[in-house]
């Protein structure tokens, strides 16, 4: 398989809410959004059937995924550094740093997330985080390292209990890193994910 831009956000979001079987084939997303698994399929022409199951975790109660065989892919993910029961053993990936961005935009609809408030501390200051969260505290650290390396922007590792980390971007960080995520109005993303963000951002222009 050939790196494009759409294969790095697919493998940002198997990374985080797709898993591998263990019998070498097989290849499953799972995502609360409906939207996500559809770009998902898109991306990979496939024609398989979208399923529904219950989750306590989604206040809808409804999670969607997708199943399918492609071993052509699943031996690409494994020569990217995917494994079966990936969650904590997880670490560095073989990204091209060209398609790096692609990689963390998908890494974020998947398993990241942005919060934005304003600071009743001082007068018109308009906070904003961002965040990638794993159960592998050394493939965030390959993240957080990989950013500093192509982009200069800092970031800081969390504990956050019940083995979880988060690799977390301030006000200023957060701004940087965002505007090269989003690098065109034509990349594959979580368009309510996207449009959270254009209104932080556009908040923030305001204040400048």
């Amino acid at each position: 398989m050939v790196w494009a831009s759409d294969l790095a956000y697919v493998v940002g979001l198997i990374t985080t809410d797709g898993s591998l079987s263990i019998d070498g084939r097989h290849i499953n997303l799972t995502s609360k959004d409906i939207e996500q698994i559809e770009t998902f399929a898109k991306i990979l022409n496939l024609k398989n059937k979208i399923g529904r199951k219950k989750s306590s975790y989604n206040p809808k109660g409804i999670y969607y995924q997708i199943q399918f065989g492609n071993v052509e892919l699943y031996r690409f993910l494994e020569e990217t550094g995917l494994t079966p029961n990936k969650t904590k053993t997880l670490g560095s990936l073989k990204i091209p740093d060209e398609y790096f961005l692609d990689f963390l935009r998908g890494h974020l609809d998947g398993d990241g997330y942005t919060f934005s408030y304003w600071d009743k501390r001082w007068k018109n200051s308009f906070m904003l985080y961002t965040g990638f969260i794993s159960a592998s505290k050394p493939h965030l650290e390959w993240i957080r390292e990989k950013i500093i390396k192509l982009y200069k922007i800092e970031g800081k590792i969390k504990f956050s209990g019940r083995s979880v980390f988060q690799l977390v971007y301030a006000k200023k960080a957060s701004i940087l890193l965002l505007k090269n995520i989003y690098y065109s109005k034509d990349v594959s993303c979580l368009s309510r994910k996207r449009f959270k963000i254009e209104q932080a951002l556009s908040i923030i222009r305001k204040q400048l």
